[in-house]
């Protein structure tokens, strides 16, 4: 009768075993993902910290006509029909601007040292990129030096900074632009 009981037992596990449903680790198409419950909180806890659910990056929009800056607002001279290419966080409460333009690389370099009167440096040779200061750099307040670079994208080869604006022309952008204005109290 032993050998009865075990057979039996075995057939019970086996059952109990086919009924469970094996977890599916990616769902299926056309099949909607279902969201567990929210846990909720212990009574015996009440001490428990709320947790914000994390946010979701938002990714850069585009500027609008009324967002491009102005050499007024930037404190420096822009590269004539230099296109604004975007306005970026660059923590700390600074900012930077990218301007795109067609021109080679080392007219804009050229036309940065007549107009600031200053040689800026050569920072790196390849890819160029070519470095004015345009204030005084504080360590403990400033994430960028305030200044004007200008950096060849067609090094190598490269056809150039895509444009980011669709339709856009130029497509491709053979020199970059970044100001990083000096503060207001400088």
């Amino acid at each position: 009768m032993g050998m009865f009981r075990e057979l039996a037992v075995m057939l019970a596990m086996a059952s109990v075993a086919a009924s469970a449903q094996t977890p599916q680790p990616f769902p299926r198409p056309g099949e909607r993902p279902t969201m567990p419950a929210p846990a909720t909180p212990s009574s015996t806890d009440p001490q428990q910290p709320k947790v914000a659910p994390p946010e979701t990056p938002k990714r850069p929009s585009m500027p609008s006509a009324s967002d491009v800056p102005t050499e007024a607002s930037l404190g420096v001279p822009i590269y004539p029909g230099a296109d604004f290419v975007g306005s970026f966080d660059a923590g700390r409460g600074q900012r930077y601007y990218l301007f795109g333009s067609s021109t080679d690389f080392l007219q804009i370099v050229n036309y940065y040292k007549n107009v600031l009167k200053q040689k800026g440096e050569l920072v790196f040779e390849e890819p160029a990129i070519h470095q004015f200061d345009i204030g005084r750099f504080r360590e403990e307040t400033m994430a960028f030096p305030p200044s004007v670079s200008v950096k060849d994208y067609t090094w190598g080869g490269s056809a150039g900074y895509l444009n980011p604006k669709r339709g856009a022309e130029p497509v491709r952008f053979k020199t970059i632009i970044q100001i990083v204005p000096a503060s207001p109290g400088q």
